[in-house]
């Protein structure tokens, strides 16, 4: 059956499944176990599961007396889409926007999961190698599958693609002769030594695999060692050998699709810009550029800013999270700047570089260096109220006003990462997730809906590096763990909007990881929430939640304090006594 259907799931795993690995409206479906034949749609609605008979009369299936389905796939789809509304016996809707689904049945890099035929043959036959194969899911009969092959023979459009269907009866495979197998990986492995013969008599060989860069987030850590291992592997064949494998593979071919983009850079290029821009051959398209706004019209040019409005595509539309990734301020593009966070009403900034690093300028600080001091930028006035150290980076506090405008101050927040080395990535995620993590409470706080400015020194590598994380995590945070992913066409979608967003192999396996990091440490966390909710038995679902994150906030608090220095933990306590002394410090 399709990947949402657990056949040996009961009722109890089911809910613990749902509230451990999904979100609001994560879905499965499963056997009946008091009605055999019937099945039970499992659906998380808000922090509870609740569970929908399916009625399969023989002839069709209906959820008792609603709309009959010939299959169950069918109903699911249905429900899905924009058809019909489920209610729950107290008028409750119920929701079905993300299938919990079932691991692959195999973590093969040549495994591409949910691939329509056509879509199969697009990237056999620009591969252009006959002997490339991949594996996929078969679309007309759910839970067998195909293996696609590249052969030598040409067709009117190309190369020939064979289209081998491969059946699963009780979990075993074949493609129908005599050989039974009991792993796909198995099937594969002993017809890349034999070749398979078509009716015809054709000799479909398989020499080298096409690696989907899809997966399911659940199972990232699998992927993760493939890639690192397979590197590893090559790499001891030889220094001189060139390393085509693993996280350089994925990314070289990301490179290769880079060159095919061919969007207009023309106001990059005007003589009156070119001045404008950090570096002169980083310049931003021209289709998803920031125009300024109220510029001088007499004045060519004054509508230019090295920026682009980069858009989170892998989520529903009403869900899109909009980011501003642009160059670091140059001395005469710091009004420019400040007038692009006015028009774009943005709060925060993410900057993800030092303003010198070894001896090379990557940013001119645009705001005031001294609490209390305010700058003129432009038609602008910047203040800054206060300057706080955290453990990786600092936090800025700045006021931004317009006196050219009868409007109030604005607050504006400013996050400046200083543990990223230049060529490099950090050791480890956990620093980026924890200073990433900051910077979302504050946006969400603040105006989720305005763009968040994120910018390094030329806006590409560590921006796209930290803009694509992040997106990753929404969609995983939206969808659930068992979500499917993919960061290389991810990167592909962000570099659409901004030219080379993401730059190094370095960067591209850091988002693998920063994405591992965050699910081992949300499914830590999760079971904290859970243990928690046993601990308080009785309690509200909503006090119980509260209760959770109270006990996680006031570890992490702990934490804090404790890397605090002397003169940290001072300035605490007396913050503390003269907040108790003025009657200012809440219950918690």
């Amino acid at each position: 059956m399709v990947r949402w259907f657990h056949r040996d799931l009961s009722g109890i795993d089911a809910e613990t499944v749902l509230k451990t690995r999904g979100v609001h409206g994560s879905f499965l479906a499963r056997p009946s176990k008091k009605n055999v034949g019937d099945f039970s749609l499992s659906v998380r609605v808000g922090e509870i599961v609740t569970h929908i008979r399916i009625q399969n009369t023989g002839d069709y299936y209906d959820l008792y007396g609603g709309e009959k389905f010939a299959t169950l796939a069918e109903l699911v789809e249905y429900y899905t889409g924009d058809h019909g509304t489920l209610q729950d016996k107290d008028g409750t809707v119920i929701e079905l926007k993300y299938p919990l689904n079932c691991s692959d049945p195999t973590t093969e890099r040549w495994y591409h999961g949910h691939l329509s035929g056509p879509n199969a043959e697009k990237l056999l036959r620009e591969r252009d190698e006959p002997g490339t194969f991949l594996v996929r899911e078969s679309l007309s009969k759910p839970g067998d599958f195909v293996l696609s092959a590249l052969t030598g023979d040409m067709s009117s459009v190309g190369r020939k693609v064979s289209h081998i269907k491969i059946m699963c009866n009780n979990d075993r495979y074949t493609v129908g002769g005599k050989e039974i197998f009991d792993t796909l990986t198995d099937l594969v492995e002993h017809f890349k030594r034999t070749g398979i013969e078509e009716l015809s008599g054709t000799m479909v060989y398989l020499k080298q695999p096409y690696y989907s860069t899809r997966l399911n987030a659940a199972d990232i850590e699998s992927r993760v060692k493939q890639l690192g291992q397979t590197s590893e592997r090559e790499n001891m064949d030889g220094a001189d050998k060139k390393i085509k494998a693993g996280f350089w593979e994925e990314f070289d071919a990301l490179q290769k699709l880079e060159t095919k983009v061919t969007k207009s850079r023309d106001e990059g290029m005007r003589p009156e810009n070119k001045s404008k821009n950090r570096y002169k051959n980083i310049l931003p398209f021209d289709d998803t550029r920031v125009i300024l706004q109220n510029g001088d019209p007499n004045v060519v040019g004054s509508d230019y800013i090295n920026a682009n409005y980069v858009v989170n595509k892998l989520m529903d539309i009403n869900q899109q999270k909009v980011y501003i990734a642009c160059q670091g301020c140059l001395a005469t593009t710091v009004a420019d700047f400040w007038q692009m966070m006015w028009q774009e009403e943005s709060r925060v900034i993410v900057m993800t570089t030092r303003e010198v690093e070894k001896g090379r300028n990557k940013c001119v600080p645009y705001w005031p260096t001294v609490e209390g001091e305010s700058k003129d930028v432009g038609r602008y006035v910047v203040t800054l109220l206060n300057e706080k150290d955290a453990t990786d980076y600092k936090i800025r506090v700045m006021e931004l006003t317009a006196p050219h405008r009868k409007e109030p101050a604005r607050t504006i927040w400013h996050y400046q990462y200083l543990s990223w080395p230049d060529h490099g990535v950090p050791q480890e995620p956990g620093g980026v997730l924890s200073f990433l993590e900051q910077v979302n409470i504050k946006q969400n706080e603040l105006s989720s809906s305005a763009p968040m400015i994120i910018h390094c020194s030329a806006g590409i590598g560590r921006t796209g590096t930290i803009v694509v994380i992040d997106m990753l995590l929404e969609s995983i945070d939206a969808k659930g763990f068992d979500c499917d992913i993919d960061i290389q066409k991810c990167i592909q979608m962000v570099r659409d909007q901004r030219s080379g967003m993401v730059q190094t192999e370095a960067q591209y396996k850091f988002i693998y990881l920063a994405v591992l990091e965050y699910i081992d440490s949300s499914k830590v966390t999760r079971k904290a929430v859970m243990e928690t909710e046993t601990e308080y038995g009785n309690l509200s679902i909503q006090s119980k939640h509260q209760k959770a994150c109270r006990k996680a906030s006031a570890k992490k608090n702990e934490d804090v304090y404790e890397n605090l220095g002397a003169k940290g933990k001072k300035d605490v306590k007396k913050q503390k006594s003269e907040e108790k002394k003025s009657g200012s410090v809440r219950k918690r």
